[in-house]
């Protein structure tokens, strides 16, 4: 009977998860794998806590170098996270010959064409579903199912944080900060849950997705970022009455020469299969040229649904071990040699649909000096709504408009905010239309 010995790196919540599978489900996997997968040795700095878990004399230990360095350890699994040790660790498992396992987003994210080159270099599999859209298969499915395909574009709900904090703010009205706190009673955000709420988190995994889909360098730093912080209730509830839902959406289209990546809250019709995806729920929407449209939806974090993203990848790892095949499958689905470096459309060049929210002095001929201003930036207006008066003295207006170029919308804004009759920074979402046309 085969034995291939696993080490885990960090046994924090997912890190409990995956031993938890590992353990409890052994006779299972072996029945899928046709070996057994031993989990060896487990690295934490924590040896006290009770994990619910039954381990071994000697399976729990501090030094996780000397996991990376076990000659009788075949497969890493890293789920330390950070970009300082988890990165040192991956690595000298790399040099030292064994294939890893990672759901580290961020790492991969920042130091991920060091990573994976490394990975090649060394002959080693590097293994990472779990790093976007947890138990949804979004990696396989890029990377195997669709390899055939051309990915026209993809949309997703990446970070359950936020798409929480919208879908309660939608049905209730709730504040953000509300909602927030609220969040992270229940433990759907950190107690820091900047990377969450400013957009980061999703933009490490589209920087991944991005990669993926278009053979192209990892590229976290070219994609515009920008967080809910800003959404309110009243846009919210303005946003369903024209027939939209607000979604923070990581989204990338192939534009020809370059790629669109950008993160930030999006109005989409509810007709768009991801404004029902609520909660702490991800999803995501591809476009092929042979597929047409199709999603992806489940759980994106906690520990048992990411932990089985990652045991997925183990065995995964075991059965190329098993037949003595290594890069099969290429790690970022395109050959490294036909990688390249593709920019990422400025987000100054984008052109959408926009929603404008102005506060403006209750006066004659407001409207017509905002609408005047847009006008000489070729933005034109689809529709203008006046609501009742919300504060003294200010009324809220609001205007969608056909496809603009969102250099333009910047530059109006900025000339409206500077009238004496426009009492607060402007509002602006954009906008997501099914078919994208004016």
């Amino acid at each position: 009977m085969r034995t291939i010995n696993v080490g885990l790196l960090g046994c924090g919540t997912v890190g409990t998860g995956v031993a938890k599978i590992l353990i409890e489900n052994k006779d299972l996997i072996f029945s899928r794998v046709g070996a057994v997968l031993n989990l060896k040795h487990i690295a934490d700095i924590d040896l006290k806590t009770d994990r619910g878990i039954q381990f071994n004399d000697g399976m729990l230990i501090q030094d996780a170098f000397k996991v990376v360095d076990d000659p009788d350890i075949d497969i890493i699994i890293e789920m330390i996270g950070g970009e300082t040790i988890a990165k040192d660790l991956i690595l000298k498992a790399i040099h030292n010959g064994k294939p890893v396992v990672t759901a580290n987003k961020a790492l991969l994210a920042v130091h991920g064409n060091v990573i994976f080159k490394s990975a090649i270099e060394h002959g080693v599999d590097l293994a990472f579903e779990a790093s976007v859209g947890g138990c949804m298969p979004i990696i396989k499915s890029l990377r195997e199912s669709l390899a055939g395909n051309h990915i026209k574009s993809m949309a997703g709900i990446l970070n359950g944080t936020c798409n929480y904090i919208l879908s309660r703010s939608s049905e209730d009205g709730s504040s953000f900060e509300d909602v927030l706190t609220e969040a992270q009673k229940n433990g759907f955000a950190e107690a820091d849950p900047t990377l969450d709420v400013e957009g980061v988190d999703a933009a490490h995994k589209l920087a991944i997705l991005t990669s993926l889909a278009y053979g192209m360098e990892i590229n976290f730093h070219d994609i515009y970022i920008e967080g809910i912080s800003k959404i309110t209730p009243m846009d919210i509830e303005l946003a369903g009455q024209f027939g939209y839902r607000i979604k923070l959406l990581a989204i990338t289209k192939d534009s020809g020469n370059a790629i669109e990546a950008r993160v930030h809250p999006t109005m989409i019709p509810f007709a768009n299969p991801l404004s029902g995806v609520n909660g702490v729920l991800n999803a995501v929407t591809i476009s092929g040229d042979a597929i047409g449209d199709m999603m992806l939806y489940g759980f994106g974090a906690g520990m048992m649904p990411t932990a089985s993203a990652v045991v997925g990848d183990v065995i995964d790892l075991a059965r190329n071990i098993l037949s003595g095949s290594t890069g099969r499958v290429p790690s970022l689905s395109y050959q490294m040699d036909h990688i390249r470096k593709i920019p990422v459309f400025p987000i100054e060049d984008i052109r959408v649909h926009y929603y404008f929210r102005f506060s403006a002095l209750d006066r004659p001929g407001v409207l017509s000096k905002i609408s005047g201003i847009l006008g000489d930036y070729d933005i034109s207006i689809k529709s203008v709504h006046q609501k009742g008066r919300k504060t003294k003295g200010a009324v809220p207006i609001v205007m969608l408009t056909h496809l603009a170029r969102e250099a333009d919308v910047q530059d109006a804004l900025s000339d409206i905010y500077n009238l004496d009759v426009v009492s607060d920074p402007p509002v602006l979402i954009r906008i997501e239309d099914e078919d994208g046309e004016d």
